[in-house]
Formats: structure tokens, C-alpha cells, sequence
């Protein structure tokens, strides 16, 4: 069994101000992407400048924080949420959907490429390899704040999370981990390399929906469902590989359009 590193959730306390793990790992991700895809703007679009990319990926990071809060909200909580709405904004504490932040993306993706003359698709299939980066922080954020833990387990890198988090004091998966090896580490390499090559319109974007979905519902059958909502059927199905499933199905469909229409391949790194 592997010690829980002890981290403070809190980074840096200044009288009242504190500064939470959780939000750091969420700027680290969105400082990753925007350097990141400055490397490849120009393969992008040699007409847009940086000033135009920091727009982007302003909205794309309203979209994952607006979006990412309100799918937690209506996917996994809204009875508590109903009773206390100002709970919404306590953001620090976690509660944030991958696949409301998901929808928040694409619905900011649709709204900036209609003002910047770009298809819906050729934003997504340039952002999506950047995604990753902030999955994989995401997840750190989630290990520190000692939440989202897997069922009790007797692998030698068990951990045992802290009292407040987890009182029955078990061995658990470090699901967390898993899901930052996964969602972040492994998707980021398979769509930066993927993406490398010329790639009809779609591609990237497919790519992304169905690795993400795959690794997202395999993570799944170790980690522990959300305590209010359980499991949605069959003794083992969560709310998390329900909302996969489209992404899977999705991922595949696009993929094989993309292949399909023939259409113009071009270089997305």
C-alpha cells in the first residue's frame, strides 16, 4: 500500500484569500493549452495573431468553467443545488462535469467560429489535442482534494484517503491517478501525434470523443459512483459511462465521416 501524500488543498493563504489547488490546476491547464496551441496557430491560420488565439481561448475556457459547474449541476446534483443555489459558486470545493464542460466547449466553438469565419469543426479539431491538459491537472486537483476515490482494493498502490474524505479509513484505487494517466497523459499523446499528419475535417475531433469516452468508462468500473446518485442500473452503470456512451458512438460516427466525405486533408500541429 502507497502513503496518501498529505497536501494541503489550500496553495497559498493570504489572511482571508486563499488560493486552492483545484483553481491553480485549472490555469496551469488553460496556460498549457494557450502555449501550446501558439505553437501551432500558424498551421492553423497564418492570418490570426496571438491577440486572436487569447480570445479564443478565453471563451473556450468560459465555456469548460461555466459549462463544466452547470453539468454537474443538472447530471449529478440538482436536488442539493435546488435547495441551496449559492452553492453553485463554491467552485474551490470541486463538483465540475467533464461533460458539461464538454458542451460548454463546443456551444463556445459554434459561437466563435461564426464570428471568426471557422467551421465548427476546424476549432474543435485544433483545440481538441489540447484538451488533455487541462483533464490531466484537473485530476491532480482531484487527488489533492482527496475526492472522486476508487472502491476499496488490495493493490500494493492502494491508498487510504484522509478521515474527512473518506471515514471508513479502506485501501482504495487512486482512481484520480488513473484518470490523469488516461484522460490526460495517454489521450494527450495519442491525439498530438495523431494530429501531426494531414487529417480530414473531424478527425481529430472523433479521435478525441472516443478515446476520452474509452478511457473514461474503464476508469469508471474502479472508482467509487457519486454518493447521491449511486448506480443509475444494472448494479454497476454510472452516470459518468452514460454520459460516455454518446461520446463513444459520436467518436466512431465522425471518424468514419471524416473518412468517408473525402473531404480536404489538412494539417492540424
Amino acid at each position: 500500500m502507497l502513503p496518501y501524500p498529505q497536501i494541503d488543498p489550500v496553495a497559498v493563504a493570504l489572511g482571508p484569500l486563499k488560493i486552492h489547488w483545484y483553481g491553480l490546476m485549472y490555469l496551469i491547464g488553460i496556460g498549457g493549452a494557450w502555449l501550446l496551441a501558439s505553437r501551432r496557430l500558424n498551421r492553423f491560420d497564418p492570418s490570426w495573431n496571438r491577440e486572436k488565439l487569447s480570445d479564443l481561448v478565453f471563451w473556450l475556457s468560459m465555456g469548460v468553467i461555466v459549462g463544466g459547474r452547470l453539468g454537474y449541476v443538472l447530471f449529478y446534483d440538482l436536488h442539493q443545488y435546488l435547495a441551496n443555489p449559492t452553492l453553485i459558486f463554491e467552485v474551490w470545493k470541486g463538483g465540475m462535469s467533464f461533460h458539461g464542460g464538454f458542451i460548454g466547449v463546443m456551444l463556445a466553438a459554434l459561437w466563435f467560429g461564426k464570428r471568426n469565419n471557422k467551421s465548427f469543426f476546424e476549432l474543435m479539431d485544433f483545440v481538441a489535442p489540447l484538451v488533455p491538459i487541462g483533464l490531466g491537472a484537473g485530476r491532480i486537483g482531484n487527488f489533492i482534494n482527496a475526492e472522486l476515490w476508487g472502491k476499496a482494493t488490495d493493490v500494493p498502490w492502494a491508498m487510504v484517503f484522509p478521515p474527512f474524505s473518506d471515514p471508513a479509513q479502506l485501501p482504495r484505487h487512486p482512481s484520480q491517478l488513473y484518470q490523469f494517466a488516461l484522460e490526460g497523459v495517454a489521450l494527450f499523446a495519442i491525439l498530438w501525434l495523431y494530429s501531426r499528419k494531414p487529417r480530414p475535417t473531424m478527425a481529430v475531433s472523433g479521435m478525441f470523443a472516443l478515446f476520452y469516452g474509452i478511457f473514461r468508462f474503464i476508469v469508471e468500473f474502479v472508482r467509487v459512483p457519486d454518493a447521491q446518485l449511486g448506480y443509475i442500473a444494472f448494479g454497476w452503470l454510472t452516470m459518468g459511462q452514460l454520459l460516455c456512451v454518446p461520446m463513444i458512438v459520436g467518436g466512431i460516427f465522425l471518424i468514419w465521416l471524416a473518412y468517408n466525405r473525402k473531404p480536404t486533408a489538412k494539417a492540424t500541429v
